[in-house]
Order: C-alpha cells, then sequence, then structure tokens
C-alpha cells in the first residue's frame, strides 16, 4: 500500500514545487477504498483527495500516507489533513516520513493519537524523502539543495584553451540543461566563468527563468554583463561595499579563497529557495566540494580531447564512444576522428 502511495506522489511532478510529492492510500480489508495525490501547487492535498473520493467508507479505514499529514500553520492554504482524517473516522493513518517543516514536524500524527487513531510512522521513510530532496534540505538543514552541473573534455577540460567557443557539449545535452534551470528555483556562477562566457543563465524558453546568482568577491562584473540585463532576476553575492545597476547586490562575509558559501545559502533558504543549480566554475564547485555542501553532480562528458585545439567544435572527437562499466568506474573509449594510421 506505501509503495502504491509513493508511486502515486510521484505524478505530481514539477506540477507541485517547490512542495513535497505526497500520495496517500485509503484502505480496508487489504482493499483499497481511494486513491489521491497532491497535484499542483496549491491544490487539494492528497489526503484531502482520496478522503473526498472514499466519502463515508473512509470510516475505519487504514490511510497510508507517504509524509506526516499536515497541520494548520501560517501560511497554510489548505485545511489540514490531520484534522480531515480525524473527522473522517479513519482508524490507522502509517506515514513515510515525518514532516521536516518545525511548524508541523510531529504534530500531524500527535494530533491523530490524541484523536484515538492509531498513527506511526518509518515505513519506506528514505524513500518518501527522496521524492523530494530540495524540501528537507531547506527544512533540515536550512539551505537548499544544491546540484553541481559539470561538463568535461575525455582530457578532463572544463573549458576550450583558446576561449574561441562558451560549450564544449552539443545541444542536446544544452537543451536538457535549459531544462535543469526551469526546473531549479536559483542558477549560480562565479565570477570567473561569468566574465569569461557571459551567460544569460535563462532558461531559453523551456519554463520559468532561474533566480540568478553570482559569486562575485571583487564585485568585478561588468554593467555590460548579460546577466544584468534584466530578462531575470539577478543577486550578486559579494564583499564590496559598492552596488551594480541591474543587480541586488548583497554583501556578505568572506571565507578562505573566496565568500562565505554558508552565508549565501542562508540568504537563498531565507528567499524560500530549495533547489540551486551550481553551474560554474571548477573552483566554485571545488569550494561546494571542501565544505560537504553539495548535494548532488551532474556530469557531462563530451567525447572529445580539445587540450590541443583553440575551438572544441573542431577538436579531435569519439565519434563513436563505447561506455563500459569497469567495477566502480566506466571506461570510455574509441578510435579518435584524427587518427591517421
Amino acid at each position: 500500500m506505501m509503495r502504491r502511495a509513493l508511486a502515486l506522489a510521484r505524478r505530481g511532478g514539477k506540477a507541485v514545487f517547490p512542495n513535497p510529492m505526497v500520495g496517500c492510500v485509503l484502505a480496508k480489508g487489504g482493499r483499497v477504498l481511494a486513491e489521491g495525490w497532491h497535484p499542483k501547487l496549491g491544490g487539494p492535498h492528497a489526503e484531502a483527495a482520496a478522503l473526498k473520493i472514499a466519502g463515508s467508507r473512509a470510516k475505519g479505514a487504514t490511510a497510508y500516507v507517504t509524509l506526516e499529514p499536515c497541520m494548520a500553520h501560517p501560511g497554510k492554504k489548505n485545511p489540514s489533513c490531520a484534522e480531515l482524517l480525524a473527522r473522517a473516522g479513519v482508524s490507522r493513518v502509517v506515514a513515510a516520513a515525518i514532516d521536516p517543516n518545525p511548524a508541523v514536524s510531529g504534530k500531524g500524527l500527535a494530533l491523530l493519537r490524541r484523536a484515538k487513531i492509531a498513527a506511526e510512522s518509518g515505513l519506506l521513510a528514505a524513500e518518501a524523502r527522496s521524492l523530494s530532496p530540495h524540501f528537507f534540505a531547506r527544512m533540515k538543514r536550512k539551505r537548499p539543495y544544491v546540484i553541481l552541473k559539470m561538463a568535461l573534455s575525455l582530457d578532463g577540460r572544463a573549458f576550450s584553451p583558446g576561449g574561441a567557443s562558451r560549450w564544449i557539449t552539443d545541444a542536446p545535452a544544452r537543451n536538457l540543461v535549459h531544462d535543469w534551470r526551469a526546473q531549479a528555483q536559483a542558477v549560480m556562477v562565479g565570477s570567473g566563468t561569468a566574465l569569461a562566457d557571459n551567460p544569460a543563465l535563462t532558461s531559453h524558453g523551456a519554463g520559468k527563468n532561474p533566480l540568478r546568482v553570482v559569486m562575485d568577491t571583487r564585485l568585478r562584473l561588468p554593467r555590460k554583463s548579460r546577466l544584468l540585463d534584466g530578462s531575470a532576476p539577478t543577486i550578486v553575492f559579494t564583499a564590496s561595499r559598492r552596488k551594480i545597476p541591474g543587480a541586488e547586490t548583497v554583501r556578505i562575509p568572506k571565507a578562505a579563497g573566496g565568500l562565505n558559501l554558508r552565508a549565501a545559502l542562508k540568504e537563498l533558504c531565507r528567499r524560500g529557495i530549495n533547489t540551486l543549480l551550481v553551474e560554474g566554475g571548477p573552483t566554485l564547485h571545488a569550494a561546494f566540494l571542501a565544505r560537504g555542501l553539495a548535494d548532488e553532480a551532474r556530469v557531462f562528458i563530451a567525447p572529445k580531447m580539445i587540450s590541443g585545439s583553440r575551438d572544441p567544435n573542431a577538436a579531435p572527437t569519439l565519434p563513436s564512444p563505447r561506455l563500459k562499466k569497469m567495477g566502480s568506474d566506466f571506461l570510455i573509449s574509441g578510435r579518435l576522428s584524427c587518427s591517421r594510421g
């Protein structure tokens, strides 16, 4: 029953973001009475949807829910699901994960127990938390869920030595990154990448543009930067006291090697940012990794060897690369396009 609730929760997908995906199954005597899931942000919660279908049949049933039923708290738009379950007369509630929101955590189950309803949690909790890692990261760790995005050539380059092209990957990979930007609430780069690539960091029509974030210790970003073009909001974190037109400038403390990343993440969390996509460059990625602040990595490996080429588009490639798993590693092999022997 809980696995079915997890499958239902996934139907919410991106439509519920930044809230968590939640599913609910009402059952009695081993038979499913009704199912529900959170369909979209601001829509009815999973428990409310299932209870509406079940009607009076919900009395004496067991509710399997992927997240602890919510309690009324400031800012909440929907009725309390814990109260709805109690009024419906369910006999038992099994929640996978406890709600990490301090305004709710444990209180929904406590209300059910006061109503003489058997309430428990922990069944497939890890699977439930994995549905919405961004939500749990912001609520429990007081920072966004951080995704590091990298693109490397086979010889380990993140950029062209000659600077002739800003892209190592081809169009399909870049289009996928546009989708990731649309799904993330914020995208971050360091000042080195902002200066070298002059990126727009928009979704390019794939969806809503994210908040653009630049880590710029000395406020080197030029006024002609595409990040200041007004196409999407931009925040520049800096140690400088100066301001820059076209962006909100936020002063944060310095740390070893640059700016204090924890201070930046804390500020983004305060603004309600659940997911942060960090696009570069290598120095910024290294800082996140060194401080244990990265949650996920998404790495493109382009089948090119660009060390000896000024232009990645003209670099030797592996036209038909082969991928083989070797223990915990991956071997990519193939004949180079420049081979003449």
